[in-house]
């Protein structure tokens, strides 16, 4: 019962403290909804951000990847030679080993006629090192000349490709060259590319002529079952040319996400942004706490002389900065779970509101809170008995 009191006591003034004035409770929940909203948004950018860039790379089919060391990203690459790539196949662990082109390129609206930037893959069309069944279907007709797949979670600034290529409209140019659209695929867009588009090598090289077959950007190794994957990436490190990268599925995946994170500038503008978010909300809360402190400076003073010690002050203020914490992050979160859904429909990006962003998102709040509690008990000291007479 002792412990109860311990907190309860002060927790119960400081709530009825707090919605004593209806007016200044408000003002303060909002600004703890205003920086628990910029928070929220932050971080889905960000993880949005992340998920799209390793899009591409979570539908890569394969054991080991070969890169360019200067190559900062896919979407980035710098190219290499084709031999080796070939050089691998010397590894009796290797069971295969396939390039992957890669190339941005403007793709022509079938109904505007206005060009719009997306990515283009190309590659062997029997190789399936895409884990996306659309290709492998299609596969046959990307043999022919002259064909592409079609990401259709595409931005909608392309056309509504399913309905043109149902009324058999489905003659384009990409990099002012005809291509025939034989089919669509899903993958998704990226802050790099606003599309997707699929092909063989072969319709790669009449896109872009001006790249050649023996300059790749990727290579793509797959093992024989059972082979260990570090051992052999080891083994080919120690056979490969000291400008060529070579990454596990795992660790792709994580220099796609790192590139964005700590060379490209709008991690460091997510980052920055969820701190300013921080910042004005303890900016915000302290001013609420420190007020109302200093407006009931005379009753502290009071409470003080009948023997009230510093200690139950301190747990009020951190009592009042809990609540607010809880009063501004549920409508917080609720308001942020809209926006995240309207972000996904202009954006055409997921942005996924996951149990462990919400605890964080809670605690970073009631941190700042916390914070400002800290800042604001200082003016409990001024709150001298003496000052009464």
């Amino acid at each position: 019962m002792n412990k109860l009191a311990w907190f309860y006591f002060p927790a119960r003034l400081a709530w009825r403290q707090l919605i004593f004035d209806r007016s200044k409770l408000v003002a303060a929940i909002c600004g703890v909804l205003f920086a628990c909203v910029l928070v929220f948004m932050q971080l889905g950018f960000k993880d949005s951000l992340y998920a799209s860039a390793a899009s591409a790379p979570v539908k890569l089919s394969g054991d080991l990847f070969l890169m360019h060391k200067q190559s900062e990203a896919m979407w980035r690459p710098i190219q290499f030679k084709r031999s080796e790539l070939m050089r691998v196949l010397g590894n009796p662990a290797v069971a295969e080993a396939y390039p992957l082109y890669l190339g941005l390129a403007p793709l022509k609206n079938i109904k505007t006629q206005v060009k719009r930037t997306l990515m283009v893959y190309g590659f062997d069309p029997d190789s399936l090192i895409f884990n996306l069944d659309e290709i492998k279907n299609k596969r046959h007709e990307l043999r022919l000349k002259d064909t592409v797949l079609f990401d259709e979670y595409s931005r909608p600034e392309f056309g509504p490709m399913r309905s043109l290529l149902e009324a058999g409209r489905n003659v384009t140019e990409i990099n002012d060259y005809k291509v025939n659209i034989v089919g669509l695929f899903r993958l998704g867009v990226s802050f790099a590319a606003d599309g997707n588009v699929m092909t063989s090598d072969l319709n790669f090289m009449r896109i872009f002529p001006r790249r050649n077959l023996s300059e790749i950007d990727m290579g793509v190794i797959k093992l024989h079952p059972g082979a260990p994957v570090q051992q052999v990436k080891a083994e080919l490190r120690s056979q490969l040319n000291e400008f060529v990268n070579i990454f596990s599925y795992e660790e792709l995946l994580k220099y796609e996400k790192d590139y964005w994170a700590n060379t490209a500038p709008i991690g460091f503008i997510f980052g920055f942004g969820t701190v300013m978010g921080w910042v004005v909300g303890l900016v915000i809360v302290y001013q609420i706490l420190f007020t109302d402190i200093a407006n009931h400076r005379n009753e502290f003073a009071t409470l003080k002389a009948m023997g009230y010690e510093h200690g139950y002050f301190v747990r009020l203020v951190f009592a009042s900065a809990f609540f607010l914490a809880v009063l501004g992050f549920i409508p917080g979160y609720v308001l942020s779970l809209g926006l995240y859904h309207l972000a996904e429909s202009q954006m055409y990006m997921p942005m996924p509101m996951l149990w462990s962003k919400i605890i964080t998102v809670f605690l970073f709040i009631l941190s700042m809170c916390v914070m400002a509690g800290l800042l604001a008990i200082r003016k409990l000291k001024d709150a001298n008995p003496a000052d009464m007479f």
